[in-house]
């Protein structure tokens, strides 16, 4: 019987290491995800997160309390890195390489934790007495990889207030006329909510991409073990 708080119901059933890494990774990885929007803005010649405090590793900083307590409650959390656009070096471009470095800073934690996971996977586990750290390693690294492909994925996704809504619109003039509308970011979680929440649509993604986590994780696996 499950109690209907998702922290409750993954720690009654035993499932400490998921609970632990799922905790851990959801506040270092966006935690860092803003930290990667704060470097490429400093390089784009913004000073606005480092003048405002924000470049530190404190995840209350990024995330907040409202987000925090959310992601406690349901599992959702997000985060925020206050940029001045019009300061960017780059007048055209300066918001997309500011935009896309957040889920660029996901997809390296992705690569090297799943790289890491099949590493383990491979020799680990692999082995004829495996250690019983080992199932506990795997699951912490891949638990982290994963989360970060779908934060790649999801942030990539052209619709405010997603860091692709700002890519798109420097590519795109009239998108970005259409992202100065007041209520774009109310629209675009609206739309969000209902494609990934309400239908079939979010089940397809997250299956597609523990699909390609798989798919890595084994052939990081396949090179380990055929090289032994």
């Amino acid at each position: 019987m499950t109690s209907g708080w998702w922290i409750a119901d993954l720690w009654q059933q035993g499932q400490v290491v998921q609970l632990a890494s799922w905790i851990f990774w959801v506040i270092v990885s966006i935690s860092l995800h803003e930290l990667g929007h704060g470097w490429a803005a400093l390089w784009e010649g913004d000073d606005t997160p480092r003048r405002l405090g924000r470049m530190t590793i404190n995840p209350l900083v990024h995330m907040g309390s409202t987000s925090i307590i959310a992601f406690l409650l349901i599992g959702f959390a997000w985060g925020l890195m206050p940029v001045t656009p019009s300061n960017f070096r780059h007048r055209r471009w300066g918001d997309a390489i500011v935009a896309v470095a957040g889920p660029a800073v996901n997809l390296v934690l992705a690569v090297i934790l799943l790289t890491a996971a099949g590493i383990i996977s491979g020799s680990v586990l692999g082995s004829e007495n495996p250690p019983s750290w080992g199932a506990r390693a795997f699951e912490f690294c891949y638990t982290g990889g994963w989360l970060n492909l779908v934060l790649l994925a999801l942030n990539l996704i052209p619709i405010p207030p997603l860091d692709g809504s700002r890519i798109l619109g420097s590519f795109s003039s009239g998108y970005a006329r259409l992202l100065l509308h007041p209520n774009a970011s109310m629209f675009g979680l609206a739309f969000f909510v209902i494609v990934f929440w309400i239908t079939p649509m979010g089940q397809v993604a997250y299956r597609s991409i523990d699909n390609v986590a798989l798919l890595w994780v084994g052939l990081v696996q396949g090179i380990i073990m055929g090289g032994g």
